[in-house]
């Protein structure tokens, strides 16, 4: 009866969680908050189970996201882990745009990862027919995730997931769905997570599992991810805070974005100006550069 009550609570925080990055490729990144003041979101699974919920959150306004910027060489602080923004022009750059949208990346390019998730990841990406199916960020980069592990392994993640994951509240399955998803809540058990992995989405559960490393804001704006690397990226820092520290959802409005990395975007002088990504079509028809968010965690791959 616990276990029973346990995966409904999951599940149900889960649910709940899934929220900022549903999109299709019509609307891109447009929120279109309902007259009552309340967002619905239309989440798709995995399973293909779809779902709508309503929640009272706050409006916040992300429509500068969908914009194309002027990349620019991110300028990064010392410190570990910076949160440090550029500042970026809207106006558009019709060169810089051209050739990144044109852009074609090699099988030298994928062969950099060394893993052969990451790089089936990659291949299966590019090969795509449908790079932006639309749906929920999480359930995408999952699926992603999940589809590339079961053509290297022969079988899912799961029954590769160390017991040590698992605690008196989760087993090893839950704990990993659960980081996964950065389903945060007051509630004692997503505290009962370690903390070191909470708020940091694939890549912390990923991480967690022993297959692969984390990578901090700095680093992965330093050139140090590999193609295939999971990332889990947050609007503010702020909501990172209160997403690791447990919040209620129904009060914050905590804004993130799951996907996957693909390649860098350099200059002419070869300095990192913008990540090409894949999601389900949010924000990978452009390059993503250090101003969009505040936070951000990726997992270079090591299985």
């Amino acid at each position: 009866m616990l276990l029973k009550k346990s995966i409904t609570y999951s599940a149900f925080i889960i649910l709940i969680m899934l929220l900022g990055c549903s999109s299709t490729k019509q609307n891109k990144q447009n929120t279109n908050p309902s007259s009552s003041g309340q967002n619905s979101t239309q989440v798709h699974s995995s399973t293909g189970y779809t779902a709508t919920t309503a929640q009272d959150y706050g409006s916040d306004d992300h429509s500068y996201i969908s914009q194309d910027p002027v990349l620019e060489t991110p300028i990064l602080s010392n410190t570990i882990d910076s949160l440090t923004q550029i500042g970026t022009s809207m106006e558009e750059n019709e060169n810089v745009s051209q050739a990144i949208l044109g852009e074609e990346f090699t099988n030298s390019t994928i062969l950099e990862s060394k893993s052969l998730v990451a790089e089936k990841i990659v291949e299966n990406y590019l090969n795509s027919a449908n790079k932006e199916p639309g749906g929920h960020c999480l359930s995408v980069s999952k699926g992603r995730f999940e589809q590339a592990y079961k053509e290297v392994h022969g079988h899912l993640p799961y029954q590769d997931l160390p017991n040590s994951m698992a605690t008196k509240l989760y087993t090893s399955k839950q704990a990993f769905n659960l980081l996964y998803a950065s389903a945060t809540d007051t509630h004692p058990k997503w505290l009962s997570l370690p903390e070191e992995y909470r708020g940091k989405g694939n890549a912390g559960a990923i991480a967690y599992a022993g297959m692969g490393t984390l990578v901090d804001t700095t680093d992965i704006w330093s050139g140090q991810l590999k193609p295939g690397a999971l990332m889990q990226v947050w609007r503010y820092k702020e909501d990172y805070e209160q997403v690791v520290k447990g919040v209620d959802v129904q009060k914050l409005d905590p804004y993130g974005h799951s996907f996957i990395f693909i390649g860098y975007v350099r200059n002419e002088n070869d300095a990192i100006i913008g990540l090409k990504i894949a999601d389900q079509g949010f924000q990978s028809y452009r390059p993503l550069v250090p101003r969009d968010y505040d936070v951000w965690w990726a997992v270079n791959l090591s299985i």
